[in-house]
């Protein structure tokens, strides 16, 4: 247990940037929407972009996003159908965001390099990507589509340059370009800016602690995906693949089980706010996802990772 309670401290600095950001918002009227924006179409696209030309790529690697993506779908359409029977308003929508993905960029990214080291965490990032992918495209479509027309969700998925990101990096990386040294410490302070403003504006949505929760169905619903279902689907590959397939090895099943485990993702506020769809529901149970985290993650690693 020593290595969970090792993690438990390194997780509070995560939590108190979640409490000054509910500061900034609350005393000092700091928009979260305007931040949301510039997390999503700059610093998002910058962290992909500068991850996946840092990473060793091979054809087992390049798979590894495409498979997590996929698991983020199948999970985020399973629990969407759920959502359409049980929850009446536009919240809904948010689901397969609450769901499929998780905050694997600033709260998962700290945890696995404590967890893996550099190395390890070079190949943590490198299946996180299929996460991000996810919730800026698929995930961003279905939430856009609970209020906005087909093709208006359309258009909006293709503004979105993380996606052109990720391509971009892995034609660059393979044809064997690298980043310049002079633009490194750039994408290093916007990796760092990512995590802190990402944490900070989950409490930017939560103008009053009380009623955190909102709607029950909502958050019953995104916390049994989350820290359910994930958890589950992540075993099961990882089961099977070492069962019957073996095409990846410890370190692979490892990385996909950090990403199950992790909170409701803090882009999802992000995403709620821009497309103005229930984001008090969204920042309230990311919010409460993330407390809950702080018990859960480092229970569920000294469990399952030796």
């Amino acid at each position: 247990m020593a290595a969970a309670f090792a993690l438990f401290l390194k997780l509070i600095p995560l939590y108190v940037t979640v409490t000054l950001g509910w500061i900034a918002g609350r005393y000092l009227e700091a928009s979260g929407k305007h931040i949301a924006g510039i997390m999503l179409y700059i610093m998002t696209p910058s962290v992909v972009f500068a991850g996946v030309m840092a990473a060793p790529l091979s054809a087992e690697v390049i798979l590894l996003p495409f498979l997590t993506f996929t698991m983020c779908c199948v999970l985020g359409f399973v629990h969407l159908v759920v959502a359409k029977r049980i929850i009446t308003d536009d919240s809904a929508s948010l689901i397969p965001l609450s769901v499929g993905t998780g905050n694997t960029g600033y709260f998962g990214i700290p945890v696995a390099l404590l967890l893996f080291g550099q190395e390890g965490l070079a190949l943590y990032i490198v299946c996180m990507l299929g996460t991000t992918l996810f919730e800026n495209s698929v995930g961003f479509y279905l939430a856009a589509r609970g209020r906005y027309s087909l093709k208006d969700a359309l258009v909006r998925v293709a503004r979105l340059p993380s996606v052109y990101a990720f391509v971009l990096a892995v034609m660059l990386n393979l044809s064997g370009f690298s980043i310049p040294d002079v633009f490194t410490p750039l994408f290093d302070n916007l990796r760092g800016a990512y995590s802190i403003l990402g944490m900070m504006i989950i409490g930017m949505g939560i103008l009053s602690f009380r009623g955190l929760a909102g709607n029950l169905r909502f958050t019953g619903l995104a916390f049994f995906g989350k820290f359910v279902s994930w958890p589950i689907a992540a075993m099961a590959f990882w089961w099977l693949d070492a069962s019957f397939f073996g095409f990846y090895n410890l370190a692979v099943y490892q990385a996909i089980f950090l990403i199950s485990i992790t909170p409701i993702a803090a882009n999802t506020v992000v995403i709620a706010t821009l497309l103005d769809t229930a984001p008090k529901q969204a920042a309230g149970t990311a919010l409460l996802s993330t407390l809950f985290a702080l018990a859960f993650i480092p229970v569920m690693v000294a469990l399952v990772i030796p």
